[in-house]
């Protein structure tokens, strides 16, 4: 069974998922994104997100650990 994490969403994630935070069942952190594009409105989001682990830059091979905190980052505009 994967492990359960919390996930915690910012800016357009948020608006999209409704909610700030959820805890989700996933391995990696490509699991976690298919699991959210299985999400109405989430679907679009999660293409794009970048995705923080404990605090730190995480890639799609990223294993999660019992716990963690993930932050699902949309893309940010501005300048």
């Amino acid at each position: 069974m994967p492990p359960s994490v919390t996930v915690r969403y910012w800016a357009g994630a948020q608006r999209a998922a409704g909610i700030e935070k959820e805890t989700l069942s996933a391995g990696t952190v490509a699991e976690l994104r298919d699991v959210l594009r299985g999400r109405p409105g989430l679907d679009r989001v999660a293409d794009v997100a970048s995705f923080l682990v404990d605090g730190q830059q995480a890639g799609e091979d990223a294993r999660l650990q019992e716990g963690a905190e993930v932050d699902v980052l949309p893309p940010f505009a501005g300048g």
